[in-house]
């Protein structure tokens, strides 16, 4: 798969348990695309929701292209996301049954599109995040020695 990663939330993997996974188009507009390609957006505090059967990122930043001009676009407006209506009806299922929230995980482009990976995802409590970071660090530890 020809895939280039332009952004990664490592904020959604440090914050959110990661259940499941998806790949979704994004529409977007010409400025926005110039921009993304450049690797002018944030992704550290959007989350998506799905709002009458149809996906909607928010609070994506992506900056203004810079020879854009007038035709520039707003940096942190909703984005409706491309999933196929099966992918929709599952990830609504989990969200109802399970409180799962949908987290933007990375931003890349395939084949010349924008693509995102949205993860179905459930907030971490303090001691995991502790847990989590003592297990990388155990890790680490152990990749040195058998460096050694």
């Amino acid at each position: 798969m020809d895939k280039k990663i332009i952004s990664t939330n490592r904020k959604a993997f440090h914050d959110f348990l990661i259940f499941d996974k998806f790949i979704a188009g994004i529409v977007l507009t010409g400025t926005e695309i110039k921009s993304i390609r450049g690797g002018m957006l944030n992704l550290k505090d959007s989350f998506a929701k799905i709002e009458d059967n149809e996906v909607f990122l928010y609070n994506m930043h992506i900056s203004p292209y810079k020879q854009g001009n007038q035709f520039n676009h707003d940096p942190d407006r909703v984005r409706k996301l491309l999933l196929k209506k099966q992918e929709i009806l599952k990830i609504l299922n989990k969200i109802k049954k399970e409180n799962y929230t949908i987290v933007p995980l990375e931003l890349f482009l395939s084949h010349g599109f924008a693509k995102i990976e949205i993860g179905l995802a459930k907030g971490k409590k303090l001691y995991d995040k502790r847990e989590s970071i003592a297990k990388k660090t155990q890790e680490r530890d152990i990749a040195r020695q058998m460096k050694k």
